[in-house]
This record gives structure tokens, C-alpha cells and sequence, in this order.
């Protein structure tokens, strides 16, 4: 199996484990030292709170935490998956309510995971963040 079929691999059971709910095995595959952002932005909301760099799992663990507070996430279907290298490109869409204002959204995303030693060490989420703040204003 090549290096790029092994990082899919490893990015399909982290899909797989957070749709099972089971965060403890998704952050098991990230790095203690990782570089995280979900999503990519440089105007941080105070609607949408996770949306900022972490850095190491401690840091992921309370974007996941933060996230599961403010957001039912109902379905994140991935689609195509690019690999090159130590890098995966997912493609997919996301949907979900808000649940303060029980309002849905759904949008389209890509992730870029780098990965390093069978790891995630670094993950960027982009996402237009237009559906999310519209459903948290109601």
C-alpha cells in the first residue's frame, strides 16, 4: 500500500469515527503537536467561537467540545478524496442546526489534512461561513 493510500486510509476511519460519535478515537489520530483550524478564517465571530488556530490535541479536543456545545452536526458526507504525498485534499458537504436558534445550515467544504508518522499534524477546514451565521442570528 503506498504512502498516499495509507493517509486516506487513515483520514476515511477519522471520518468514520466522528460520525460514530467518537471523538476520543479522532483525536487519537491527531498529533499532540498538531496545527488546527476550522474553518479558515481571519474574522473570528462570537458566533462561531471554534473557528480559531489551535495548536496540539488539548487545543482540538475543546474545538470538538466547543463545536458539539453550539452546533447538531446531522451529516458530514465526504466525496472525493486527493492524496499526493504526506497531503489529503477531502472534498464534502456538511449540515446541521444551530442549536440555540434550532435554525439549519448546510454548506460545502474542503479539508486539507498533512499528515506525519500516521498522524494528522495539520488540518484546515474551508468552509463559507455565511449559511452558519445566518442560521445563529435566526
Amino acid at each position: 500500500m503506498s504512502i498516499e493510500q495509507e493517509n486516506v486510509k487513515l483520514i476515511e476511519q477519522m471520518f468514520a469515527a466522528f460520525d460514530r460519535g467518537d471523538i476520543p478515537a479522532v483525536l487519537g489520530m491527531v498529533a499532540e503537536d498538531a496545527d488546527w483550524q476550522s474553518p479558515v478564517t481571519g474574522a473570528v465571530s462570537s458566533e462561531i467561537p471554534w473557528a480559531r488556530l489551535r495548536r496540539g490535541r488539548a487545543e482540538v479536543a475543546d474545538f470538538f467540545r466547543e463545536l458539539n456545545e453550539l452546533m447538531q452536526i446531522e451529516k458530514m458526507e465526504t466525496g472525493a478524496y486527493t492524496a499526493q504525498g504526506d497531503r489529503v485534499v477531502v472534498e464534502g458537504t456538511n449540515r446541521g442546526t444551530v442549536r440555540a436558534t434550532g435554525r439549519p445550515y448546510q454548506h460545502d467544504w474542503v479539508m486539507v489534512l498533512t499528515m506525519s508518522h500516521g498522524q494528522i499534524a495539520r488540518m484546515r477546514h474551508y468552509y463559507d461561513t455565511a449559511d452558519i451565521l445566518a442560521a445563529c442570528r435566526g
